[in-house]
Order: C-alpha cells, then structure tokens, then sequence
C-alpha cells in the first residue's frame, strides 16, 4: 500500500452523538474533553451504539462530517436536536462497518439536507449478516439501499482509503491485519452468494486526522480489525509515526474478548499516544485497565462530550 496523501488540519473537534454511557456529572480531565455544563433541561440519551460529528479546521475553511448513525433511529437526531447540531450541514456520512448498532439513524443523517448526502461505505456493509452462538442464531438487521437512496444517500461504495474534507481526512478503507491477538469476532457469519460462511468483517475502517504539530487522530467506530491494526495501518498509510489520540469503540466486551484486553493495551500503550479515549463496545473491564495502564492519558467519555484536538 502506498502513502495516501493527507494534508494536515489545524484542529479537529469530535462530538459524540451516540454512545453506551452517559453521565451529566463528569467532569473535564484533561485540556482536550470538553464536558456540558449542567442543564437539567438538556435530556441527552444513550444506548448500545456509536455515533460522532467530527469537525476538521484548516484556515477559514471548516468541513463536518458524520461518522456512524447509532442503534435506533432515534436518538442520534433526538441528541443532535439537544446540542443545537443542524444535521443539515453535514457534508458527509462515513460509515465504519454495516452493524445494526451504526447505522440506525442513516435515514435521519441523510434526509435533512435537501440534496444528496455522499455516504462513503465498504461494499461489505451491505451484506446479509448474523450471529450463531451458543444461544442459537440472531439475524442482524441490515442496510437498505433502495431506502437510503429515496431519503438522499449518494452511496460512495470504496474498499480503499479515500480523502474527505478537502483532503483532510482520510477514511481507511479495508484495513491491513498484522497483530496475532486482533482475530475478529467469533460467531459472525455474512451471506455470500449461496451460503453462509464466517465473516471477517472487511467493512471494518476508521477516520483519521492529521493535526498540524501534534500527529494522528484516529476514530474506530468498532475496530473490528482490531484497534492495534487500526492504528498501525493509520501510520503506514498516512506516513505518519506521531499519533496524537486514539478514540472510538475497541471491542473487547464480553468473555470471548477477554484474553485480548491486556494485550491491546500493551499495543496501544507501545504506539504511546497522548490521548485514548475507549468508547462504546470497548467494555468495562477494558476501560478500567487502560485507566489503570494510562492514567494520564486515558479519558472517561460521555455522551455529548467534545474533544478539541
């Protein structure tokens, strides 16, 4: 792969929409979270998803783009509304991977604008998906495109890296898979022509920034490819070693991701990024040992938290 070409921005600010955890008393911990100020009339929600608008700053130049839509196609909108957040001016949807928990708020993304919302996507995110586990099987629910087109989806169907944002962000694409840990997700099968089969999830990518005189930041939105992969593949294709922060969900809840958690940490812990910021599907037990393993660095989200990078 060779080096995409990604101009630096002057700042970036990233507002979490949607997240699994909410907690209004929270307070700023480090010069880059920016928490709410206390509103008892402010009713943000939360639930099992991931949403984030991410602003990129270049000069008089701003570009903002939606990563991810959450679980129900509620409460993205509804926390948007809350933070006086026109979706209407986003220039861009980028989702991460096809999961139920990312896309359920596409219609609300893309219908407020009234032109065609570019919507960049791995041609995977489209495929029929389900879980087979020791519980028995669960379909996932999954992306309709004839829909998304009438609400005013321009479907951008792209499997390697791309710019966005006048060039200042970059979407990873299909993300290279090194480490010996990151083995993906037990029990997901995709639909592949005429059979199920397992499902390494190819769809999985990442946004990534470069901020001027401080280095990468990257924002997963499950790093189903693993966050260590996804970090090091941000650094090999940008050609950039410094990486500034690390946000977004890391996947490591549950017991079958248990044995991963120290090992991401260590990883994580080696690239040495000056911010970490564990979100969404990364799980509590994960977050309390890059709490224990960072404490300087590590960052306890909430939901409509903004980070100003």
């Amino acid at each position: 792969m060779t080096n995409v070409s990604l101009k630096a921005a002057d700042r970036t600010e990233i507002t979490v929409l949607v997240d699994n955890y909410i907690d209004i008393f929270v307070p700023q911990a480090t010069p880059v979270d920016h928490r709410l100020l206390f509103d008892p009339c402010r009713h943000l929600m939360a639930e099992h998803g991931f949403s984030c608008l991410v602003r990129v700053f270049s000069g008089k130049q701003e570009h903002a783009i939606l990563m991810d839509t959450g679980l129900s196609r509620e409460c993205m909108a509804w926390n948007a509304r809350q933070l006086k957040i026109p979706l209407g001016g986003i220039e861009a949807v980028v989702l991460s991977h096809g999961h139920f928990d990312h896309i359920g708020g596409l219609p609300a993304a893309v219908s407020g604008a009234g032109r065609q919302v570019p919507l960049v996507l791995h041609p995977d995110a489209f495929l029929a998906r389900r879980i087979n586990g020791k519980n028995g099987i669960a379909e996932l629910p999954g992306i309709d495109a004839v829909a998304l087109k009438k609400a005013g989806a321009d479907i951008l169907g792209r499997e390697g890296p791309s710019t966005l944002a006048a060039g200042r962000l970059l979407v990873t694409g299909e993300i290279e898979r090194t480490t010996s840990f990151e083995t993906g997700m037990p029990g997901m099968e995709m639909f592949d022509k005429s059979a199920w089969l397992p499902d390494p999830i190819r769809d999985d990518q990442a946004i990534v920034i470069k901020v001027k005189d401080k280095g990468l930041v990257v924002l997963s939105g499950c790093a189903h490819a693993g966050i260590a992969n996804t970090v090091k593949y941000a650094q090999k294709i940008t050609g950039t070693e410094k990486v500034h922060a690390v946000l977004g969900g890391f996947h490591l809840t549950g017991p079958a991701f248990a044995p991963r958690i120290q090992p991401t940490v260590a990883a994580i812990k080696e690239i040495n990024p000056d911010y970490v910021v564990p979100m969404h599907c990364t799980g509590w037990d994960a977050i309390n040992q890059f709490m224990a393993a960072m404490p300087e660095k590590c960052i306890l989200n909430t939901v409509g938290t903004r980070y100003i990078f």
